[in-house]
């Protein structure tokens, strides 16, 4: 048994990379091939290293020029290789070829893999930080149908050579856990970061699939990326499968609705329809090149304490995607950071919709202390770009007052920013609303699902009404 002694400290003792890829070499079934095109011929070169690499590397391969790598693994139409349809096709055609060569009778016992990137490093300007897929497709029981993991990192080292030991160091890690850890989903996540960090690769897509995987839902997968600080946001579609964000936005004009939406109510939907109707007149846009991300903060999934309840997480998700809506998770508590992310994709245009409430907070210089210009700087990336706020009006509880840009109260610091931003149309009110739905409050409809209640269903969207009671959503555990 391990030996502690008097004043020892709590460390991480990971299994070295060189140690992963031994204990891999010498396993006698484990046997696939390595496919490395684009930035990304690292990861082989650590099996190399280790002693025994016969044992595991059938062959190795990168096919490094485009009409090399069309002719072995299909023409790429768009004639872009850095995508996941070209990881895809690399796994699958090297698995193939695989289990063609190797003859089952020869060899009963074969755990074969393919394990594949496709990548583009730091460009020699600076300007192209890099990216890459990673994936790997591999069984864990002789002759079963294959698993694969599937993910998207960005590349933030300065130098190309550091990125590319960085996608070396992360390949083991992916091979490793797959075998070794594919048990439990979310800690093979944390052991792609063995002997890394996320300020050195970002993981912001994954996905798993196949037999071992079957029970894994990758929307719960997506969000231990953003808890784990592996990225700052994450995003699924309507289907409830995984998506690049850069892939969704870019280019895009973008509307953005930050809530709980526990459940959704019929004053979400207003607030959407009404603010994305407003952002396409204004500014002549068109609905197909318009995205529209429904987004929770790791902060809104936070119910009760700091623990975030996956089943409730699942819920609302479930909800959303059921209305058609792509969702947003992310690590952004204060609205700039969300309009400085978007601002990666897309110079187009960016809108916010809110609540009154929601934008008094904004005008609060107390939540931009940790900037070193304070709510200057922070106002100077939420409206340098093409960004504009429309507001959805809210009754105050107590008079009924109605509240909107003409008579709610901000920070007596910022009330001149506010007015500045509201004078130049910034700041736009939804005007067309119904006054009956103001009286909708989630946490109560919440309340009265939980206690059995009736009279909350006209206050959702059917579709929500029909989930939420097929599937007993939100009801005492």
């Amino acid at each position: 048994m391990p030996i502690n002694v008097q004043g020892d400290k709590e460390f991480n003792n990971v299994t070295s990379i060189q140690n992963k890829a031994l204990r891999i070499n010498l396993n006698e079934n484990i046997y696939g091939t390595f496919a490395e095109i684009g930035a990304g011929q690292e990861t082989v070169r650590n099996f190399f290293r280790a002693p025994n690499p016969t044992g595991t590397i059938a062959k190795t391969m990168s096919a490094y020029d485009k009409d090399f790598s069309d002719a072995i693994y299909g023409a790429e139409p768009a004639k872009r290789y850095v995508t996941e349809p070209r990881l895809k096709a690399m796994m699958a055609y090297e698995t193939g070829l695989i289990e063609k060569r190797i003859s089952r009778l020869k060899h009963p016992n074969k755990l074969f893999f393919s394990f594949a990137n496709t990548v583009a490093t730091i460009d020699w300007a600076k300007k192209y930080k890099g990216h890459g897929w990673i994936g790997i497709r591999f069984q864990t029981a002789p002759k079963e149908e294959y698993n694969e993991i599937i993910m998207h990192v960005q590349l933030h080292e300065n130098k190309a050579a550091q990125q590319q030991i960085s996608l070396g160091i992360m390949g083991v890690n992916l091979i490793y856990a797959a075998y070794y850890h594919h048990d439990d989903p979310k800690t093979l996540l944390k052991h792609l970061y063995d002997h890394l960090s996320p300020d050195k690769i970002e993981i912001d897509t994954i996905n798993f699939t196949g037999p071992t995987f079957k029970d894994v839902d990758n929307r719960l997968m997506s969000l231990q990326l953003v808890r784990n600080g592996m990225t700052d946001a994450v995003m699924f579609a309507p289907s409830g499968n995984n998506v690049l964000p850069a892939n969704v936005l870019y280019k895009k004009n973008i509307l953005t609705l930050r809530g709980s939406f526990r459940p959704v109510t019929n004053v979400n939907i207003s607030m959407y329809e009404k603010s994305l109707h407003m952002f396409m007149k204004e500014h002549e846009v068109e609905r197909a090149a318009t995205e529209v991300i429904f987004e929770m903060t790791l902060f809104n999934l936070k119910a009760e304490g700091d623990e975030i309840d996956e089943k409730d997480f699942l819920n609302r998700a479930d909800l959303l995607c059921a209305l058609g809506h792509t969702v947003m998770i992310s690590n952004f508590q204060q609205y700039y950071k969300v309009v400085d992310y978007f601002a990666q994709f897309t110079s187009e245009q960016i809108g916010l919709t809110m609540g009154v409430t929601t934008l008094i907070d904004i005008f609060d210089d107390k939540y931009y202390k940790e900037l070193s210009g304070g709510i200057l700087e922070a106002f100077g990336i939420l409206f340098a770009r093409n960004v504009n706020i429309y507001l959805y009006p809210v009754k105050d509880e107590e008079t009924g007052e109605i509240m909107s840009t003409k008579n709610l109260r901000v920070n007596n610091n910022t009330r001149g920013l506010y007015n500045f931003f509201k004078q130049n149309d910034r700041i736009i009110d939804i005007t067309d609303f119904e006054e009956q739905s103001l009286d909708i409050n989630s946490r109560k409809i919440h309340e009265m699902i939980l206690e059995g209640k009736s009279g909350w269903e006209e206050m959702l969207p059917e579709t929500v009404t029909k989930l939420i009671k097929e599937k007993q959503m939100f009801t005492k555990k």
